[in-house]
């Protein structure tokens, strides 16, 4: 058993009063948290301690993403000015078919290290591109290779899940990887609406299975009210359903998630952006639904919470102000705090998962700890209000420090035991297949979808031949004309 000691922080314990801790120490031992210093109280180091100065420095809970598709990233960036029509028929339609079960390794590789280096912990790989078992064999693979904490939530958007679920190999995967011990499992699809509710029998197996259902809701143009309803009125609306954007649903489905103790992930850069619908966050909150965090897919966005926690307060408030303007009032004090948003990428994806033991620093439970230090940026100072400098100033690259279950995994803003050439590599070798498999022609068109032409308003302020002798005298005056 090893101990570590993140000495003289200020920490954001995340516990159920919030406590702040300022000049604090947080203990280690093995795979759990021993214990947390009170203010200026330097706790007893035990022989062997490996000891982090945390001076200067905030120390929080790691973060926990609820909705990820990893196997995408490889493709980072591609679908940079993609609307979410193209996304889907980019993957969906069109290209999706051509990855590999290698090209899904190297996409989760890159991702579960992308995870960690932001100071995220614990990632939901959100992963519907599993077209077989070795696919999805080759997506566990990655996830195990990284030490950080990891569910598998297993889709396949190339068939039904009425589908892939009744495939005995499938069910087999399933089995082995919920008795797995390293990775947690979920399942994940998504309900059309569809009357006959043909994913009944998926619904079934993630029962039989004991594992939750993590579902696309209230998308535009996707899923809608209808899904919702079906769920809850044939009972499989249960406290382990993850609701991923929930953007466009009524009060009604709201409602029905909020009494059957549904959770909602919030990928507010993907809502902003694609098109799911607005970021819901600003009635959400009003039903009081549990809210996480989560980034969606490097394929457009950023891959850490840093970005989530900006734009989600960013969003939620500009719709608050927005509503208000509209009925001729003003916002005088903001509903959605910095606080607030921590708190969901910290506990909030905690209890989504259904983890107790993850999302705050108390004694007892899981070591997974991050420490935000970066000596060398004038903005690490000062230090005045730790919320705030997280949900507002922090990046990826001030993450100084990141243990998962009591292991150091990244420190002095290097991560630990990654062999990032050879990640490259890997992903290197995806990038090539895939363009290959493509042609150029094909590939560049999908990087850069047309551009619809913009209306130009006419501006009755704009004229050609338009002088007085006022303006002309004034015009001399100010540029220097005779």
């Amino acid at each position: 058993m090893t101990t570590v000691l993140l000495q003289g922080g200020t920490v954001l314990t995340m516990d159920d009063q919030h406590t702040v801790v300022a000049d604090g120490d947080v203990l280690i031992d093995g795979d759990r948290i021993a214990a947390v210093g009170q203010p200026g109280q330097r706790l007893d180091v035990p022989e062997g301690t490996q000891v982090v100065d945390a001076s200067g420095g905030i120390v929080m809970p790691g973060m926990i993403d609820t909705h990820r598709h990893m196997w995408q990233t490889a493709m980072r960036a591609y679908g940079a000015d993609w609307t979410l029509t193209q996304y889907f028929v980019w993957y969906y339609l069109e290209h999706g078919k051509i990855f590999r079960p290698e090209d899904i390794h190297a996409g989760n590789l890159t991702s579960a290290w992308e995870s960690l280096e932001a100071g995220v912990t614990t990632t939901v790989d959100w992963s519907h591109g599993l077209q077989s078992v070795e696919h999805a064999e080759a997506a566990a693979d990655a996830l195990r290779a990284v030490p950080g904490r990891f569910v598998l939530a297993y889709g396949n958007i190339q068939a039904g899940p009425w589908e892939w679920t009744a495939d005995p190999s499938v069910r087999a995967f399933l089995e082995r990887l919920r008795d797995d011990g390293q990775l947690g499992l979920q399942l994940a699809f998504d309900v059309t609406g569809d009357p006959a509710f043909p994913e009944r029998s998926a619904f079934e197996v993630a029962r039989e299975l004991g594992v939750g259902v993590t579902t696309h809701a209230g998308v535009w143009g996707a899923t809608n009210d209808n899904g919702i309803k079906l769920m809850h009125e044939n009972g499989f609306m249960t406290p382990q359903n993850i609701y991923v954007h929930a953007a466009t649903l009524t009060t009604d489905s709201y409602q029905r998630i909020a009494a059957t103790g549904g959770s909602i992930s919030v990928s507010t850069e993907s809502e902003q952006s694609a098109g799911q619908g607005y970021p819901p966050t600003w009635q959400v909150r009003r039903h009081n639904i549990p809210v996480s965090l989560s980034m969606d897919t490097s394929v457009w966005w950023s891959g850490d919470l840093f970005s989530a926690m900006r734009t989600t307060l960013g969003a939620d408030r500009a719709r608050e102000h927005l509503e208000a303007h509209m009925n001729g009032a003003t916002v005088t004090h903001s509903h959605l705090r910095a606080e607030h948003v921590v708190d969901w990428a910290t506990r909030g994806g905690a209890r989504a998962l259904g983890r107790d033991d993850l999302g705050s620093l108390e004694p007892g439970k899981k070591a997974d700890v991050i420490l935000i230090k970066n000596d060398a940026s004038p903005v690490s100072f000062p230090l005045i209000n730790p919320y705030g400098q997280v949900a507002f100033q922090a990046q990826r690259g001030d993450v100084h420090t990141v243990i998962v279950d009591g292991r150091v995994v990244k420190h002095n803003h290097q991560l630990v035991g990654c062999d990032l050439p050879a990640v490259r590599r890997e992903v290197e070798a995806t990038v090539d297949h895939l363009r290959s498999a493509l042609g150029e022609e094909a590939w560049l068109s999908g990087m850069n979808p047309e551009l619809p032409e913009g209306e130009v308003l006419d501006n009755p302020y704009q004229y050609t031949a338009y002088k007085s002798d006022s303006t002309s005298e004034a015009r001399g005056t100010i540029f220097g004309e005779p």
